[in-house]
């Protein structure tokens, strides 16, 4: 199943956040269409968030008392025909809190997913740049496909509680079609409700609508902090428009050399290396590790609840149980960030009691389940966005003649990973190539930071974007530590290399290494 492919930056705070609340209880002119550059935006108080955007309330003020500032910008449904059909796009900014002086002019979020709202993501992290507001309008938006701007809609909430209690690793010919239909069965929901809208939502198309953007927000220039496949749309805005990158800042780097197997098959070895990490960690501290005796004992005992899962699931959050699959999402969620460490260890710790309540939470965190039982958009548009970008196509008898390989590379997450590819088999929309093109020459330096301890983006991807934007454009920082990405782990060295650059243009020494 697809979910276990997302590339997530956001939305982690807000995970450990519930999780304690329950355990307490174009070219380089730019855009062509005249009219649309010309348009006004409108800023107001924010909305609560849609169901699409995942519920709640509306944004808290800013740390000075500010408020935020929601607008709609209107951009072709089409960019081949600017002048068609429409679509709305829903942004959010904090204005400048310095002196307008010095303000440099708006600095642009993209948290990842693909499918993550920046429209609810940026809020939830304000407290981690509120430095960069000292010079910078804080902007982020809803990437065309998510959630308010023109959302992909596929199933609703009933079929998507059973379709991921899906067994996504079959182990015969029944689940194996059994899997087959599911997937099936959602693309074709896809196709029935969003139909007008899957060839439109393609990582080029948001490009050019970031380009639309930095045009009516009155920036010259594009100034960009792109997270995880925000990374990706940084680079393949970087190719289009060379010309128009400002200062920006990719951290939690996709790789750009890789399909989508390939990706897959990196990303079992990152997940792999973060179990690795959580248990040495454990095992570790001066107290007593309480889900092993030693590293691979951790692992051994996580291996075999999730053989138990597979025969026979334990309740989780009533009525829902947690099955092989869910625990699966909620270990990889988990290892998303070192913060969410102490949750896996305690829903482990249930789990082996025979209460899935923490592990089925963390699943739910990954796709995008409310506690009310209500999903965003984030699987459907990931979904669509990844399927109308990746060219290949993989059946199951594909997948199963890589199922060795992939087992090879890790023995737990390698069947999820393998299977997950199927995703985009039964698509209505073919895939536009086998990988992004980032190549940027002559654009501005750019900052592409890499963790060495990322599960999600392994930190191989940051030489491989650096090399594939071209000579003296990529300009690459090392960071050796936990989570994905770099910036939000609070480590001074990054966060004083990353505001450096970004406020006051100074450009690291390539090869810098933060500890």
């Amino acid at each position: 199943m697809p979910t276990l492919l997302r590339l997530r930056a956001a939305a982690l705070t807000a995970t450990a956040v519930l999780l304690s609340t329950v355990l307490a209880g174009c070219g380089d002119d730019g855009t062509e269409d005249e009219d649309l550059t010309r348009q006004e935006l409108s800023w107001k108080d924010c909305p609560t968030p849609s169901d699409a955007q995942g519920g709640g309330a509306a944004p808290s003020p800013l740390p000075d008392g500010g408020e935020w500032q929601c607008a709609t910008m209107k951009a072709p449904l089409d960019w081949d025909d600017p002048k068609g059909d429409t679509i709305d796009l829903q942004l959010i900014r904090a204005k400048a809190g310095g002196n307008d002086s010095r303000r440099i002019g708006s600095l642009i979020f993209n948290f990842g997913g693909p499918g993550g709202s920046g429209v609810t993501s940026l809020p939830g992290s304000a407290e981690e740049y509120e430095t960069l507001r000292t010079r910078y309008d804080l902007v982020s938006f809803d990437p065309r496909g998510v959630g308010r701007s023109a959302p992909v809609i596929c199933q609703n909430d009933q079929q998507l509680d059973v379709y991921f209690q899906q067994d996504g690793t079959p182990d015969d010919a029944t689940e194996r079609t059994e899997l087959l239909d599911s997937t099936k069965e959602f693309n074709d929901a896809c196709e029935q409700n969003s139909k007008k809208l899957l060839p439109h939502v393609r990582t080029t198309d948001a490009a050019r609508d970031l380009d639309l953007m930095r045009h009516v927000l009155g920036d010259g220039k594009l100034h960009y902090f792109g997270i995880s496949y925000g990374t990706e749309l940084g680079g393949v805005y970087a190719h289009l428009f060379p010309k128009k990158v400002g200062r920006a800042v990719f951290d939690a780097v996709v790789d750009p050399t890789k399909n989508g197997e390939q990706g897959s098959l990196a990303q079992a070895k990152g997940f792999q290396l973060a179990l690795d990490n959580f248990a040495e960690d454990c095992v570790s501290k001066t107290e007593e590790c309480p889900i092993g005796d030693s590293a691979q004992d951790v692992k051994d005992r996580i291996a075999t609840l999730l053989k138990d899962l597979d025969r026979r699931p334990i309740p989780g959050v009533f009525p829902r149980e947690l099955t092989q699959t869910a625990a699966t999402n909620g270990i990889v969620q988990a290892l998303y960030s070192q913060e969410l460490w102490e949750y896996l260890t305690q829903g482990l710790q249930q789990a082996y009691d025979g209460d899935g309540t923490i592990l089925l939470l963390l699943s739910d965190s990954m796709n995008g389940r409310s506690e009310n039982g209500e999903y965003d958009n984030s699987t459907a548009a990931h979904t669509a966005i990844s399927c109308a970008d990746a060219k290949p196509r993989y059946d199951a008898a594909y997948v199963e003649r890589k199922l060795p390989e992939f087992r090879a590379a890790s023995a737990l997450f390698g069947d999820a990973m393998a299977w997950g590819m199927i995703g985009c088999t039964d698509w209505a929309v073919a895939g536009a190539a086998d990988h992004p093109d980032v190549s940027a020459p002559g654009a501005a330096p750019i900052l592409v930071v890499g963790n060495t301890g990322d599960p999600a983006t392994p930190y191989e991807g940051a030489r491989q974007m650096v090399d594939a934007l071209g000579k003296g454009v990529g300009v690459e920082l090392t960071y050796r530590g936990q989570g994905h990405g770099a910036y939000s782990s609070k480590n001074k060295c990054v966060q004083d290399a990353v505001n450096g650059y970004l406020l006051d243009g100074r450009v690291p020494r390539a090869g810098t290494v933060c500890t």
